[in-house]
């Protein structure tokens, strides 16, 4: 999936969309906290041109910053460029002062002066700088590259996501999304401000508050995209546009535990089986039973990450009538029993807490 650049496109607005606000604020907000975001590091950077910095697959470095995590998440605010990126696989972007650039789906990218590609030598000096950073012993403020006369100034975040067994959300996104500031509306702007502020006069706390604004911004961005280019560019939000689709994806996620059928839930949208089946499935890309079974499994995984409670009260609070069907489904979709994942789960939450 290629990345796509954003502009202001209000011609992308659905009146089907603003009419239905409240239901679509309260799904995406549903798919958001289920992907249990969690900052780990944020700085800001000042590198002197040339420089060249390569960012491996997040799977090389996840394990020394967030290892209870599915998945890394990076994004980048330019404040001075211009500068470029490059994902693997991809053409080099151009980014100026103001863009900002999110890369959702953990992908091997390089930053620098001039367009360069990504490499396995990156890997290494990855791996010991969030090491060190980890740790805290860099500092908020990272200058480097290669002293020349140019430079650029960047904020940099990496956070931590559940993105597994399934989010529709993310499996939408592109491999990255380019946004500029000057379309960008809403608190977005007044969170870079603030992020720029406790970068130049850091005091007690401000590693913390720092990874709590990455949060921020990282929802803020996912807003800004679903509002415009994720109304033709992503399969979940064209069906928020579509007021029958919207419907029945808040009854599945509003009455998860529900005993669900086509037919039921057909009814309680007054249209036929065959149409319900046949535009869900053309607009987001799964039937409706299956998306349902896939989102209760993303559930249950969050509550077993997060809650002692026992496996059959999990399995019934996402609408499972019994453990072992529970059981069967979950290992099914994410290769381990639920008790295996959750003791999973708990080895890597221990060991991020003692780092």
């Amino acid at each position: 999936m290629l990345g796509t650049t954003m502009q202001r496109n209000h011609s992308l607005s659905s009146d089907s969309l603003v009419q239905t606000s409240g239901m679509v604020d309260a799904l995406i907000s549903n798919v958001l906290e289920n992907i249990r975001l969690q900052g780990a590091v944020f700085f800001a950077w000042r590198p002197s041109w040339p420089y060249a910095t390569g960012v491996p697959n997040e799977r090389y470095f996840r394990d020394l910053i967030l290892p209870a995590s599915d998945q890394v998440i990076s994004y980048h605010v330019v404040i001075e460029g211009p500068c470029w990126a490059t994902v693997e696989g991809e053409p080099p972007v151009r980014l100026d002062g103001g863009d900002i650039i999110l890369f959702p789906h953990g992908d091997a990218y390089a930053i620098s002066n001039q367009p360069r590609d990504p490499s396995d030598k990156d890997i290494e000096p990855a791996r010991q700088f969030f090491t060190l950073m980890a740790a805290g012993e860099l500092p908020l403020v990272i200058e480097n590259g290669g002293g020349g006369p140019g430079q650029n100034r960047l904020v940099c975040g990496f956070l931590g996501c559940d993105r597994y067994p399934w989010n529709p959300l993310l499996d939408g996104l592109p491999r990255y999304i380019l946004l500029s500031r000057s379309a960008l509306e809403g608190p977005v702007n007044d969170l870079i401000d603030i992020v720029l502020r406790e970068c130049g006069h850091p005091w007690a706390g401000s590693r913390s508050v720092m990874r709590r604004l990455g949060e921020l911004l990282f929802i803020e961005v996912i807003r800004q995209y679903c509002q415009n280019e994720g109304l033709t560019n992503n399969p979940w939000m064209r069906g928020l546009a579509d007021p029958l689709i919207a419907k029945c994806l808040s009854l599945l996620h509003g009455r998860m535990a529900e005993t669900w059928t086509l037919e039921k839930l057909a009814g309680q949208l007054n249209c036929s089986r065959s149409i319900l089946a046949e535009r869900f499935s053309r607009v987001i890309g799964v039937p409706p039973m299956k998306y349902l079974s896939q989102w209760r499994l993303q559930v249950a995984a969050r509550l077993l990450r997060e809650r002692p409670d026992k496996i059959l009260s999990i399995a019934s609070s996402v609408g499972y009538e019994s453990e072992m069907a529970f059981s069967r489904a979950f290992k099914r979709s994410m290769g381990v029993s639920p008790s295996a994942f959750r003791r999973s789960s708990q080895s890597a939450k221990i060991g991020e807490n003692r780092d």
